[in-house]
């Protein structure tokens, strides 16, 4: 017997990530849109998120949290920026928040900036890079027949290589259009009864990370923040 869990990565510390030696100046640029996003009292763990132009930032809800004591604070280009939420999901519906910060805080030439949602859908391997503030990494996108039989359509969009990449929030990247192809949310993990000994013993394997994919993206941001 074999089930499928997803976990919300948001309260699990941000691996660091490896840079492949093959990884070129422009896959490095990347790190240049990613955030930190800092729940205000200060949560043990750090979240992610990307920097989309004209002060808005996007990144997984439940990163940002429901809680109306909570305070958000971008870090972004060395600085500690107020944060506002422009709109608000949720982790079992859309996990996807748009925070807004002062762009006049920033330096020009992050202002000058803009990181576009792509258009295409992802294709199972498709090679794509996942960017936090650490550092970059390679991974690729999991055909939907390798995941789960019984995880939902809508987590159907993965990247394999669970322990190198990024955690909630970080950026999917296209890795030849270097577009932003999707948010991490959760990590998937299957779960299987086998017998030892008589007794059956449930064990559990990390299979992928789901990503919002662009498309759910761009239907989230309203017309007046899309690029």
């Amino acid at each position: 017997m074999r089930v499928a869990k997803l976990l919300c990565l948001g309260f699990i510390a941000g691996a660091a990530l490896a840079c492949p030696a093959r990884s070129q100046d422009a896959d490095q640029s990347l790190r240049l849109y990613t955030v930190h996003v800092i729940r205000v009292p200060k949560e043990p763990w750090t979240g992610y998120g990307i920097y989309l132009g004209n002060g808005i930032v996007i990144t997984a809800a439940h990163v940002a949290g429901l809680a109306p004591w909570h305070r958000l604070v971008v870090e972004i280009a060395g600085q500690n920026l107020p944060a506002n939420v422009l709109k608000k999901g949720q982790f079992n519906d859309v996990d996807l928040t748009l925070l807004s910060v002062d762009e006049r805080q920033l330096p020009v030439s992050l202002r000058l900036r803009r990181m576009t949602v792509c258009k295409d859908p992802p294709l199972p391997g498709e090679e794509v890079i996942v960017a936090i503030p650490e550092g970059i990494a390679r991974s690729h996108v999991i055909s939907p027949s390798l995941l789960p039989h019984d995880l939902a359509p809508k987590f159907r969009t993965a990247i394999s290589d669970v322990a190198t990449t990024g955690n909630s929030g970080s950026g999917v990247f296209d890795a030849n259009k270097k577009c932003l192809l999707g948010i991490i949310s959760a990590k998937i993990q299957a779960f299987q009864i086998r017998q030892q000994n008589g007794h059956a013993v449930r064990e559990s394997h990390d299979v992928a990370k789901y990503f919002v994919p662009a498309r759910t993206i761009a239907d989230f941001i309203p017309p007046g923040y899309r690029f």
